[in-house]
């Protein structure tokens, strides 16, 4: 019979005798060896805290550790010596301690990826615009810190916009000539997208094409006439060029080639189209270089199909912006363009699809610019459908409306319902508009977030 249990412990090294332990009896008064035949499991770890023996010390953890607790104990209680920690309740943790926590600092540096070579497209594309002046100016170091730590990773940049000037100082002879360097607004262009570049932003050369007082009125021969003489003009007073000639098309290829040796990634074709004029006033509009059998369809296409020839040699993506309403309609709209003839030139489309761009009724809402959801998401599913029937057709990348007009304020819910409604319809490209280059950051996600977890997603309205 064993009146008292002798109990060996090995920790450290050290053995330990603890106090005898008292043998449970039966009604029988049988004795049960208490170690070997106890019904439930002892506590040897009370006993060993019982028998009030010095702790053994451990370093201290790394900077940073957490604590572990388990059992209402902390396993790095406090001490009396500052700096060291009982060795305590770590063998009786109820879940796994998380070792890694305990000396991984807890907050690590991201690791920053090379950018991409350039005239290399981002696999996605998610960019806004930005006109001359902004990108001249001291704000394109705002929007380069709001690329840096959202989801903006590509810029579009106005190389010529809708007056004729150019952004910088080109060397192109006809834009000497008609005194297109007469108004630049970045004289250290190759230094801003140096520093694009470095921070991996995508810059595209924004060229307008077809709307070119500058050039209408440097080159007449180039211009819309007027059936009564002189340069016709549309209803807000502009002169366009005559997009029939294909040397209205050669002088924007010569600009790309050039923007794209300044570093340009991108080049995007705007305003590739006629007047969007009421059928009155371009009944006054003579095309001096249109043939007997052109349309206005073939016209934009062919020309089109020239720019693209003569810049293939530069590796970059040809790209351009079209009506929103091309993704549905089943005509070229009297402006030249149709959506099937674009799709199989380029290798990006960008349907504006402004919401406040569309007529009442459109797409069955008494409101379009009231429901930014149900019009991208219609407007774009059109334009996947008919993708899906045009070989090598060109991908879809929606300009999305980030300003306010027409009683309704777009603010970062109504933009991020625009984002959202591209990507259910299985597209992953986008580019915002602002004619200022203001955008508010609570629209983005923060740099490195998965665009599926949108904390504001708006539900798809049905109507």
């Amino acid at each position: 019979m064993y009146t008292r249990s002798l109990y060996l412990l090995a920790l450290g090294g050290l053995i330990v005798g603890s106090p005898p332990l008292t043998a449970r009896q039966s009604a029988d008064t049988r004795i049960f060896h208490a170690v070997l035949h106890d019904t439930e499991r002892p506590d040897y770890l009370q006993d060993i805290v019982s028998m009030g023996l010095p702790p053994i010390y451990l370093p201290a953890p790394p900077t940073g550790a957490t604590p572990l607790t388990g059992n209402g104990v902390t396993t790095f209680a406090s001490h009396d010596e500052p700096g060291r920690q009982p060795w305590r309740a770590v063998l009786r943790d109820e879940k796994r301690p998380d070792y890694m926590s305990d000396v991984v600092p807890p907050s690590l540096q991201p690791i920053h990826l090379p950018p991409p070579p350039v005239g290399e497209t981002p696999a996605v594309v998610r960019g806004v615009y930005l006109n001359a002046w902004v990108f001249g100016g001291k704000r394109f170091y705002d929007l380069v810190r709001l690329a840096d730590t959202t989801e903006v990773n590509s810029f579009v940049i106005d190389v010529k916009d809708a007056t004729g000037f150019l952004m910088y100082r080109s060397s192109v002879p006809t834009a000497i000539a008609i005194g297109a360097n007469g108004l630049v607004r970045a004289r250290d262009v190759r230094q801003r997208l140096a520093l694009l570049q470095e921070h991996g932003i995508h810059p595209v050369a924004r060229i307008v094409v077809g709307k070119d007082p500058l050039l209408a009125n440097g080159k007449p021969e180039w211009a819309v006439h007027h059936v009564d003489g002189g340069l016709w003009k549309d209803r807000f007073g502009d002169h366009w060029v005559d997009v029939y000639r294909d040397s209205v098309w050669l002088y924007a290829a010569d600009l790309a080639r050039e923007a794209v040796l300044m570093g340009f990634a991108e080049i995007q074709l705007d305003y590739i189209r006629f007047p969007d004029e009421p059928a009155g006033g371009l009944a006054t509009a003579i095309f001096p270089a249109r043939q007997d059998d052109q349309s206005r369809r073939y016209a934009i296409a062919s020309n089109l199909g020239k720019v693209r020839d003569h810049v293939k040699d530069l590796g970059v993506p040809l790209t351009v912006d079209v009506f929103g309403l091309t993704t549905s309609a089943r005509t070229d709209m009297g402006i030249g363009q149709y959506w099937d003839d674009l799709s199989s030139l380029v290798d990006v489309l960008l349907p504006m699809v402004y919401p406040s761009h569309y007529y009442r009724g459109a797409y069955g809402l008494s409101f379009p610019n009231a429901e930014p959801y149900a019009v991208v998401s219609r407007a774009l599913a059109a334009g996947v459908k008919r993708n899906e029937t045009i070989p090598n057709a060109a991908r879809i990348r929606p300009w999305l409306q980030s300003f306010s007009i027409r009683r309704v304020r777009y603010g970062p819910k109504e933009i991020r319902a625009q984002i959202d409604a591209t990507y259910d319809v299985g597209l992953t490209d986008w580019v915002l508009w602002n004619a200022s280059g203001r955008y508010p950051a609570g629209a983005f996600l923060p740099n490195g977030t998965s665009s599926l977890a949108s904390p504001l997603r708006l539900p798809p309205r049905t109507k």
